[in-house]
């Protein structure tokens, strides 16, 4: 639990976008010992909730998003808003919304310790995590919002034994998630980035695992052998569960992966074109750039200079952690 909660106000070790680190994020709670669970609207649980920078934090995220238009980006994949929909959203993924409008919803908030009834659902969880992204039809929809309702109402209230309920009901809607995801063909609708719709039991989670430690910013991930060691699997059985997975093969997704960050860093920092192939793990920068111009089709120079004349270029992103609002927020 130490690292993953934070009270309001706790200071935290500054991340600046100029040093290519993104910034993690981690769940505050009203006061030291509070259970470590939020739930509320995109405007209650504050600015983070709808963040349009790429980010990560410490802890779970499930999205009931029941209005807007725009997408949401997790990991490599662009997801489509259709409302409703289901996200789920893991511990150290990438993500961020993107030209998202009048997004409407609901946000809960969980570390890994709040699961501590019911350990099991970190597995379902991180199935969920393969295809994160599921639309419902109306029957769906209206059992999700029910469960979410009653979720909201027992944190607010916050009545004799809520701490134990919330957790019953949490387990609800996960396992019942990871039901829906079980049977894509009666989930209208759903519309992925990636080739595959994801892999259901081993495959899928060795996957969802891949892909993660891929999403990372670490170049000594960005290998099939080290990931395999990593997760627990022969290279062989990590190249299957992925494509089976996802419809593509390790070394797309390693490379996707590379080219993904190399973007991220030419348009949201200030490191020259040396620090960024030397960040994605290029020791000479002009295979970098011969690298960077196969998989994007322009040069990083060009990149760059088109990203600052989008206005895609930030350099400050101040707020470190979602908040829960104050009392008469």
């Amino acid at each position: 639990m130490r690292g993953t909660t934070v009270t309001p106000g706790a200071t935290t070790p500054p991340r600046t976008p100029d040093d290519g680190a993104l910034p993690m994020h981690r769940l505050e709670v009203p006061m030291p010992n509070a259970m470590p669970f939020a739930i509320g609207t995109f405007d209650t649980i504050g600015p983070m909730s709808r963040a349009d920078f790429p980010h990560r934090h410490t802890f779970w995220e499930i999205v009931h998003v029941t209005g807007g238009t725009g997408a949401h980006v997790v990991d490599l994949a662009r997801w489509e808003l259709d409302p409703p929909h289901l996200c789920v959203i893991a511990p150290g993924q990438v993500h961020h919304w993107e030209d998202a409008r009048g997004l409407d919803g609901t946000v809960v908030l969980f570390t890994d310790g709040f699961l501590r009834d019911h350990p099991g659902d970190r597995e379902l969880l991180r199935g969920l995590g393969a295809r994160p992204w599921l639309a419902l039809d109306e029957a769906r929809h209206s059992a999700v919002a029910r469960l979410v309702a009653e979720l909201g109402d027992e944190y607010r209230r916050g009545a004799r034994g809520f701490d134990s309920v919330l957790r019953a009901l949490l387990h609800v809607l996960v396992v019942r998630a990871s039901r829906m995801q079980e049977d894509p063909a009666r989930t209208p609708g759903a519309r992925s980035a990636r080739a595959g719709d994801g892999g259901q039991g081993r495959p899928g989670a060795v996957a969802a695992e891949f892909v993660r430690l891929i999403g990372g910013s670490d170049p000594a991930l960005w290998s099939v052998g080290v990931c395999a060691a990593r997760i627990g699997v022969t290279p062989g059985y990590l190249a299957e569960a992925v494509k089976t997975a996802t419809g593509r093969t390790p070394g797309e997704l390693v490379r996707a992966a590379r080219t993904h960050e190399a973007q991220r860093l030419l348009a949201r920092t200030g490191l020259s074109v040396r620090q960024v192939a030397g960040r994605v793990g290029f020791a000479d920068p002009a295979y970098f750039c011969r690298f960077f111009r196969r998989e994007t089709g322009t040069s990083p120079g060009d990149f760059r200079r088109g990203a600052a004349a989008a206005g895609e270029i930030h350099h400050e992103h101040r707020i470190q952690s979602i908040a829960r609002p104050e009392p008469g927020a």
